[in-house]
């Protein structure tokens, strides 16, 4: 793969706040919420040096309204999630450098179940520091033995992914992350 797994960089964080600050003013009176999400997102984990955001919005029928400026951004606008890791109704959105992948946003309308995943997954993996580990490991693992491109990657974490999210679920149902903490 043209990307490899690195240390934790504690400049991601920096990185997410400087680019949600330009994306809120890029969605205006159009955003619901935005957050950091994926593995640059969990303090300690090692990851690709891709910053995940997920950005809600009041109506996704508007998204193509923002193309434009998220073009102006930087950002290239992929359209609608499909394939084999389709998921309907989110949108994406990357910003390369010199075409390395520097940012990625997923854009949803408020209430799509895959934003609580994507919440509750970050939320979980930083609270259980050895679960976050193993991901990452896996991570490392499926990018060195990658043959075929990101459908192979994301083939091998999925059954992973699929675990701690309903572990999440679960944890975040008895005594997670109250939403009012999550950025």
């Amino acid at each position: 793969m043209s990307w490899g797994m690195v240390p934790y960089d504690p400049q991601w964080p920096r990185q997410y706040d400087a680019e949600a600050e330009q994306l809120r003013r890029v969605f205006g009176g159009e955003l619901v919420a935005i957050h950091h999400v994926g593995s640059t997102s969990v303090p300690g984990m090692k990851a690709k040096p891709i910053v995940d955001i997920v950005i809600v919005v009041e109506d996704i029928a508007r998204l193509p309204e923002f193309d434009e400026r998220m073009i102006d951004l930087g950002y290239r606008p992929r359209g609608e999630a499909v394939g084999a890791f389709a998921c309907p109704s989110r949108f994406y959105f990357n910003k390369p450098n010199a075409d390395v992948r520097t940012h990625q946003a997923h854009v949803m309308q408020g209430g799509h179940p895959d934003i609580d995943d994507k919440l509750n997954f970050r939320d979980y993996l930083r609270t259980h520091p050895g679960e976050a580990q193993a991901y990452g490991a896996l991570k490392e693992r499926l990018t060195l033995e990658n043959t075929t491109g990101i459908a192979e990657y994301m083939e091998g974490k999925d059954a992973f992914v699929k675990d701690i999210i309903a572990k999440a679920k679960q944890w975040e149902a008895q005594d997670g992350m109250p939403e009012s903490q999550r950025s």
